[in-house]
């Protein structure tokens, strides 16, 4: 089931260029977050703040290697649990339900350029990904904006 509330976001705005600030200071926190060591179960909660901006839940499980651009986006269910190498690129909004498991190198991909080439260099589209409860997502899996993937699935 697809849901599209597609945002717009022009390259050359005030607006792209906060989000440019964003994405490095999320990089920033992210490449220090990949480099601890496995047992810094608290260097790597203080980390995952900065990248979500606040605590997760204790139930949240994320474990790294871990990228995304903004982060402040992503709103997690309880007993969730997201496995090694992900990727969640989500200013479109990337909504976790309860109980889901994510597998290794799964990307969660909210944004996208437009098709025509005068203009994929313009503007950014976003729409929201949305994992509703108990959904496993297999490893290697890429969803993109604007994809709701149903309970239990």
């Amino acid at each position: 089931m697809s849901t599209r509330t597609e945002q717009i976001m022009y390259v050359n705005t005030p607006e792209f260029a906060r989000h440019a600030e964003r994405i490095a200071e999320v990089t920033d926190a992210t490449s220090r977050l990949n480099v601890l060591p496995f047992g810094d179960t608290e260097g790597r909660s203080e980390l995952l703040s900065v990248v979500f901006g606040g605590r997760l839940p204790a139930s949240v499980t994320i474990y790294p290697p871990f990228h995304t651009e903004h982060g402040l986006n992503t709103t997690f269910g309880e007993n969730v649990f997201v496995n090694q190498g992900c990727t969640f690129m989500d200013k479109g909004g990337v909504h976790i339900g309860d109980s889901v498991m994510i597998g290794p190198k799964v990307s969660l991909i909210t944004g996208g350029h437009p098709l025509p080439t005068t203009e994929r260099r313009e503007y950014l589209s976003f729409a929201p990904i949305t994992l509703e409860d108990d959904v496993w997502v297999g490893a290697a899996a890429v969803i993109t904006q604007g994809v709701t993937v149903g309970a239990g699935a």
